[in-house]
């Protein structure tokens, strides 16, 4: 449950209350927002977080503007260059309701950039892959090309650049389009490859303005030759989530994106 609340000297809050929800979930957003933060992020302020409430900044709501689209893009740019110490994070996360795994890959704290592409097919496919086959989402087929991508991510991966710090789950609608800017809300953080948060923004339809968020993005910090092709590599990962959460409807996403990255 989510609502505005109203003080009585007139000020607002957002507070969200987690209801039949796994336990962890509202300390993950908590933390991820507060790492957001210290890069100067777009994030709502938070106020105060319990196990099972959050509070932040209430934001109201507005149109997209062609103004906080440039700028969004330049901040998402100064967000990711902040960097992060390895892949993935120092806390348990979530992606909706269900568990990221944020731990390195084979043990390791500080992964090297080279690295990314085994930490994303072990970290971010393969859990929801899994999921997805079990709840019949993907059939053994289906399952046999999502591997087969995984495998030619492997061999294919984005070039490698710096860990960025990202926001994680960044689909159009988690932005939050107000009166003074975009600001980014719900995030899964953690330390990963930039072109994952781009490549997500252009999913379900694309966020508002979106050439302009690349266009300022691109002028605080270009982006590698190629990134567009790169696209479905990157969105498989919260593809595969939405098999994995709401089942079938999503397979012919999942299975296009396969089809480009093969």
């Amino acid at each position: 449950m989510a609502q505005r609340l109203t003080f009585d000297d007139g000020n607002d809050v957002f507070a969200k209350l987690s209801e039949n929800e796994p336990f962890g979930i509202i300390e993950a957003e908590a933390r991820s927002l507060e790492w957001l933060a210290e890069a100067d992020a777009p994030v709502p302020r938070l106020w105060c977080s319990t196990d099972t409430l959050l509070v932040t900044d209430w934001l109201p709501p507005a149109e997209p503007t062609v103004d906080a689209a440039v700028e969004l893009g330049r901040h998402l740019a100064l967000m990711h260059r902040s960097g992060a110490e390895g892949y993935g994070a120092p806390w348990d996360g979530f992606i909706g309701a269900l568990p990221l795994d944020n731990s390195p890959v084979d043990g390791r704290q500080g992964t090297e950039p080279d690295d990314w592409a085994e930490w994303f097919v072990l970290r971010r496919l393969e859990p929801y892959l899994k999921l997805s086959r079990d709840n019949g989402a993907l059939d053994t087929t289906d399952a046999f090309r999502v591997g087969a991508a995984a495998g030619r991510i492997r061999l294919n991966a984005s070039p490698p650049e710096s860990i960025a710090r990202l926001h994680g789950d960044l689909w159009p609608g988690n932005l939050h389009w107000s009166t003074d800017r975009c600001w980014l809300i719900d995030p899964a953080a953690h330390g990963g490859h930039r072109e994952s948060d781009l490549a997500q923004l252009f999913l379900f339809g694309g966020a508002p303005h979106l050439d302009l968020i690349v266009t300022g993005y691109q002028e605080v910090w270009p982006l590698a030759d190629g990134w567009r092709d790169r696209i479905p590599m990157h969105q498989l990962h919260l593809l595969l989530v939405h098999t994995a959460l709401f089942g079938s409807g999503y397979r012919g996403q999942v299975m296009a994106a396969v089809d480009a990255i093969l």
